[in-house]
């Protein structure tokens, strides 16, 4: 059974695309910390981060460094966080996050209401800062 980031992935349900390649996605976390907390996953579905094969996860972080650029230029902030956790998803994700404090990647803070709207926005404004290719 598909995973609800491969739905994502295969358009069956509706995300906030930040950026895209042939391996990998980033989305706006539905529930964010911060303005701007994105997510990454690759493609392939797989479910434990350390079982992507060692280029998979070296891909995966040079395409999060993109997107963590984009968000610290979209969203200020004195660095940009990134999690691996792995248990509310079964499928392998980076959580980048935009941080004044160590405080604000604590996963048992309270989750932003943001209106659709807001989340178009803060997509389009990440996605203006990444570099083209």
């Amino acid at each position: 059974m598909a995973t609800i980031f491969s739905k994502i992935v295969a358009g069956e349900i509706p995300s906030y695309k930040v950026a895209e390649n042939d391996a990998f996605y980033a989305f706006l976390d539905i529930n964010p910390l911060a303005k701007g907390h994105t997510l990454v996953i690759p493609k392939r579905e797989v479910d434990y981060f350390f079982d992507l094969t060692d280029e998979e996860i070296a891909a995966m972080q040079v395409f999060a460094k993109k997107v963590a650029c984009a968000i610290k230029t979209a969203f200020p902030c004195i660095k940009v966080g990134q999690a691996v956790l792995g248990l509310e998803v079964p499928h392998a994700h980076i959580h980048l996050v935009p941080m004044q404090s160590e405080r604000d990647m604590l996963f048992t803070n309270p989750k932003l209401k943001l209106t659709s709207e807001e989340f178009v926005e803060i997509a389009q404004k990440i996605s203006s800062y990444l570099p083209t290719e």
